[in-house]
């Protein structure tokens, strides 16, 4: 699970970038209830998304050229910079070099040597986002990649994740989860999972991170999404031992997954 003491390696923050933030904030207000509260009363070129008045995600306006709309997950790091060294090191390549963000924190973006994108946050006045690991906020991390084992290299070397493979049910393939360094099991808090690049047609075959959302009714919210000029790419279905879950996209393109936990067992 995804918890809010943000223990080095573990996801601390996200943000999506949106060619329109006005209509994103329109749409995950629909489907999650989620409030914008831009940084800047004179702009809202970037925010944070919130529920019940506490930060879940940030939202900001995407610049660079050429880029799709998507979700950016940050990993909790004691020193970006060295982090920066450490992506150069294992053939990562630095999209965005180490910057302060006003005394909140020091951040830095990154794609892995297989060209998923990704960002740390060393912390400052913000450790992350406020709320986790409930109906409408972050619940798991994952990354759909060509090369298994040269992300559990490159992101080993990184953040010292401890990895775990299982195997999916009915011959799926295989699924690895992940854990911060030290943690027990019960922190693991993504996966990554190898696919041919054929089957990434978001990102035209390059692996990418994407975030889920719990949810407390998988089916009622994949209405709210489609309701809300979203489509839905899988689901919802069950899987077993995880919960009911669907893979949706926002209207400019961003995909995330939504998922109703499996209840856990009866005490």
């Amino acid at each position: 699970m995804i918890t809010t003491d943000f223990v080095p390696g573990s996801p601390c923050w996200l943000d999506l970038g949106a060619p329109d933030t006005k209509a994103a904030t329109e749409f995950y207000r629909s489907v999650f209830g989620w409030e914008f509260r831009p940084m800047s009363p004179d702009s809202d070129d970037y925010g944070a998304f919130q529920l019940g008045g506490k930060t879940v995600a940030g939202l900001g306006r995407l610049t660079e050229e050429g880029a799709r709309s998507a979700w950016m997950i940050y990993f909790s790091v004691p020193d970006a910079d060295a982090a920066t060294e450490t992506v150069r090191q294992s053939g990562g390549t630095v999209r965005v070099p180490p910057m302060d963000a006003g005394g909140e924190g020091r951040m830095a973006q990154y794609t892995d040597p297989q060209g998923g994108q990704f960002a740390v946050w060393q912390p400052g006045g913000t450790k992350g986002v406020d709320a986790v690991d409930q109906t409408g906020t972050l619940s798991w991390t994952e990354l759909y990649t060509t090369d298994m084992a040269g992300a559990k290299e490159f992101y080993g070397n990184l953040f010292g994740w401890r990895t775990q493979d299982m195997d999916l049910p009915g011959g799926g393939g295989t699924y690895t989860l992940i854990t911060p360094s030290g943690q027990a099991d019960e922190r693991m808090h993504g996966g990554m999972m190898q696919l041919p690049a054929e089957h990434l047609a978001l990102t035209g075959g390059k692996p990418y991170w994407h975030p889920v959302f719990a949810t407390a009714d998988c089916d009622a919210t994949v209405d709210k999404v489609m309701a809300g000029g979203g489509r839905v790419m899988m689901g919802p279905e069950d899987a077993e031992g995880v919960g009911r879950l669907a893979v949706c996209v926002d209207p400019a393109g961003a995909d995330f997954v939504v998922l109703t936990p499996e209840p856990g067992p009866q005490g």
